[in-house]
């Protein structure tokens, strides 16, 4: 296992991060299963765990706490809020009401009297970055939280949040949590070049793209990922833009074949590989998946294979857009372009 340095905090962290999304109902992992998925992780080297509020609506954060019990202080312990938490209609978004409230639940269910790192889930354009971040600046003077981050932030709002931090003295963000693969890009192109700008850390999630690049998705097979059935509309190859991806899942197969690696090896190696991503968040349902994913670990692309890599996909490219999470609300409702 290889380490980097967390932004400019001082923390080491793993290149391959525990991600555990699907700890509980979303990925049918028992407690039993969940922990040993976590001991196997901590025996292979990872050091930070990464989980949300919103997964499993508490479930996960309650198992990683069970799982992590009497050893928390060899873990980075990150987790997320700004989801909505049922249907009450402040128990979403980052108002100081909502983060104070929710980061209490967050530390009960994990069990624990601080996280490492806390994140807002998803950039909320109801509440002002001045908000925000006093509330996280004071959660932070409070030892709540040791550090805070943003996640599927557009490259302009990393940018404004950086800027309110300044301009009201407040603590500012120093990680964020984008999308990255080798099938979406389209981060190399506005958000990776704003976080090397500002020395954020980048923890990259969806490495192996929902399961496209995990060597479960070839032509000719029968598609049967765990997110093929609740997400049935992303593997529909009637949609061009799967089959592009399949497309290109299969030329990929031949460059990692080509050059002696598995699929997986290729899709964690080439997120790695880029200067500004500090770990791959990788999401186990299994400990067999957990060990197929840690076998790619120390594993390094030569400049070969990433140009191979880039005739491709290219540079700065998403081949799914629609996919996209970070999307100005005004593309996606015509009454807030129209108002």
């Amino acid at each position: 296992m290889q380490y980097r340095t967390l932004g400019r905090t001082g923390v080491q962290v793993s290149t391959l991060a525990l991600g555990a999304m699907n700890f509980g109902r979303i990925g049918r992992t028992t407690q039993d299963e969940a922990t040993a998925i976590v001991d196997a992780a901590l025996e292979g080297g990872i050091n930070l765990i990464d989980t949300a509020d919103r997964y499993g609506d508490g479930e996960s954060e309650e198992m990683v706490g069970k799982a992590i019990a009497g050893r928390r202080d060899d873990i980075v312990l990150a987790t997320k809020a700004g989801m909505p938490m049922g249907e009450e209609r402040n128990h979403v978004g980052a108002s100081r009401r909502w983060l104070t409230a929710e980061l209490d639940d967050s530390l009960r269910r994990l069990g624990v009297d601080h996280v490492d790192l806390y994140q807002i889930h998803r950039w909320d354009p109801t509440t002002s970055d001045e908000e925000t971040l006093s509330a996280l600046t004071d959660l932070q003077r409070a030892g709540k939280i040791r550090y805070f981050g943003s996640s599927t932030y557009p490259a302009h709002r990393i940018v404004q949040a950086q800027w309110a931090a300044r301009e009201h003295h407040l603590r500012p963000y120093v990680t964020e949590q984008p999308s990255y693969s080798l099938l979406q890009r389209g981060i190399e192109a506005h958000v990776l070049p704003v976080t090397q700008e500002y020395g954020l850390g980048v923890l990259a999630w969806s490495p192996l793209a929902s399961g496209w690049l995990s060597g479960a998705v070839r032509k000719g097979r029968e598609i049967a990922t765990s997110r093929s059935t609740f997400l049935p509309q992303r593997f529909d190859l009637t949609v061009p833009s799967n089959q592009a991806r399949l497309d290109a899942v299969e030329k990929l197969a031949e460059v990692a074949d080509q050059a002696g690696l598995s699929l997986i090896q290729l899709a964690l190696g080439f997120v790695t590989a880029h200067p500004g991503v500090t770990s791959a968040l990788i999401g186990p349902r299994t400990l067999d998946h957990l060990r197929s994913q840690l076998a790619a670990a120390d594993t390094v692309l030569s400049t070969d294979v990433l140009d191979a890599v880039d005739a491709i996909v290219p540079p700065g490219v998403d081949l799914a857009p629609e996919e996209k999470f970070d999307t100005p609300p005004s593309l996606l409702d015509p009454s807030l372009r129209r108002r």
